[in-house]
């Protein structure tokens, strides 16, 4: 069968989501997951923007060795050479530059003609080659526009010896018939477009991403461009997990084929939640927490019956398991091992296993059954590494219906333990108040969501904060039996990374430019 190639932007369009900023750490941990996957190309960030995104790139294409890393670069020599810097010592670095080419875009955000248009990607093509010799080529918008002028695009860029050509729904605007006219018009009119690839890249502005995306497929493209989970502007991008399994799942129909590992799909999707802070909807394709569940009488009778009926995807495709109890109190620190190595972490260092442990430990002590979940979440909990500038040390909250709420905390600093007793509207507000006070942090809160990681009374509850800092944003994670206390964990991760990238690169905003 044909093959499809997956170009993963989770790093770059993914990460322009609102709300999301994931630091280096973090980008790396999510491209050699994304290498573990099977993706064929990693999209790790826009160079141009800051020192700080040009660092995390570089980190990403030295990390990674089974994928080509590419960066994103306008049409403009800065940013190509941004590009060029960043991804010094990758295994196999490319670019991707891109112009805009429809008639809104010419006219009211380059104010080009056509003319114009055709000179300046020919000029950063050819610029671009003397640094790479694999380039991609995007039509910045190219779904509105006129299809003999994107034929025009395309030759030019076929004639300068691009090796693929991209195809953006920039605005989520397009329907699969005519996203896939498109790729039908031009592998009839394009000379030379056998030479190269062509790739789609969708927006989800309609909820037609995925629909599109295999649309494209079916009239020709040999790539396609997506995040995890579909994150990314606006309502997001095409969900990469649903393109593959689309294509798995009907083999038949599509006649095409990834090489994704399709069974690391749920632990890929996790991990992008986790650091991203996006939540996946519970009835998301795929990787939804109900995409596998069954409550309806009919649909579970005809389940035990036989699983066909009405499921099409086995959950051990992606690599979900059905084990619920799994570890308790008793457990020794060997079975604990094991487990890790059965759920992916077979990484983790020694003395990662024992912090792992210890927190299992204290989880097991204050819940009857430990669930695979459970263990995922306090693993990923701190999966990324931040310096730890304050440690909470003891929390004690007060709560009375007749009486404020009062929160005592003590709290390890640069300057010592120190320790102070708050009020506020609720346990939450009184704590936060308490942390302010003590790290001397004048902050923001601008993102507070509570989940449950399992269930049961006594399930872990995972907290996410984003903390606003002047310019400056950060997201932190907790994770608890009590949901106080997961909450004050994550208002004091968020502190520390909001203090480490004060410390750190400098990351500025991003320009004021519309990406593909």
């Amino acid at each position: 069968m044909r093959k499809i190639y997956i170009f993963d932007t989770t790093l770059r369009d993914g990460e322009q989501s609102p709300g999301v900023n994931l630091n280096t750490q973090e980008k790396v941990e999510i491209a050699l997951q994304l290498e573990k996957l099977g993706v064929d190309r990693i999209e790790a960030g826009f160079p141009a923007a800051s020192p700080g995104d040009l660092a995390a790139v570089n980190a990403v294409a030295r990390a990674v060795k089974n994928a080509s890393v590419m960066g994103l670069a306008r049409s403009v020599e800065k940013d190509i050479d941004a590009v060029a810097e960043a991804l010094k010592g990758a295994q196999d670095p490319a670019i991707h530059i891109f112009l805009a080419t429809s008639p809104i875009h010419r006219q009211h955000k380059l104010r080009m003609s056509k003319e114009q248009v055709l000179e300046t990607a020919q000029k950063a093509i050819r610029y671009a080659k003397k640094h790479f010799s694999r380039v991609e080529f995007s039509a910045e918008d190219a779904g509105r526009t006129e299809l003999d002028f994107l034929c025009e695009v395309t030759t030019l860029a076929v004639r300068e010896g691009v090796s693929v050509v991209n195809i953006p729904d920039t605005v989520g605007y397009m329907n699969p018939a005519e996203f896939g006219n498109i790729f039908k018009t031009l592998k009839e009119n394009v000379a030379g477009i056998e030479n190269i690839q062509l790739s789609a890249h969708c927006h989800d502005d309609l909820g037609m991403a995925t629909a599109n995306s295999l649309a494209a497929i079916l009239n020709g493209a040999d790539q396609v461009e997506g995040t995890i989970n579909g994150i990314g502007e606006r309502a997001g991008n095409t969900a990469l997990e649903e393109v593959a399994l689309a294509l798995a799942t009907r083999a038949d129909y599509f006649q095409a084929t990834t090489s994704l590992n399709l069974k690391e799909i749920a632990r890929t999707s996790r991990l992008v939640s986790k650091l991203t802070g996006m939540v996946v909807p519970g009835n998301k394709a795929i990787v939804g927490a109900n995409a596998f569940a069954h409550e309806s009488g009919i649909h579970q009778d005809g389940m035990l019956k036989e699983k066909t009926t009405y499921e099409i995807i086995s959950p051990d495709t992606i690599g979900l398991r059905d084990s619920k109890l799994v570890l308790g109190k008793h457990s020794g620190r060997h079975a604990f091992r094991e487990k890790l190595v059965d759920l992916g972490y077979e990484q983790l260092t020694e003395e990662q296993v024992n912090a792992a442990f210890g927190k299992f430990k204290d989880v097991a002590d204050r819940k009857k059954n430990v669930s695979d979940e459970d263990i995922r979440a306090l693993l990923e909990e701190k999966m990324i590494e931040t310096p730890e500038v304050f440690a909470i040390e003891q929390l004690v909250v007060s709560f009375d219906t007749h009486a404020t709420p009062k929160a005592s905390i003590t709290l390890k600093t640069p300057k010592g333990i120190v320790k102070t007793t708050e009020e506020g509207n609720g346990s939450v507000d009184a704590i936060y108040h308490a942390i302010d006070k003590l790290t001397g942090e004048t902050v923001e809160l601008d993102d507070y969501t509570i989940k449950s990681v399992t269930d049961g009374t006594d399930a872990l509850g995972e907290v996410h904060v984003v903390l606003k800092q002047g310019d400056s944003s950060a997201h932190g994670r907790g994770v608890s039996t009590d949901i106080l206390e997961a909450s004050a964990r994550a208002y004091v991760d968020a502190l520390n990374r909001l203090v480490d990238k004060r410390n750190g690169p400098t990351r500025s905003r991003r320009d004021n430019v519309t990406l593909i």
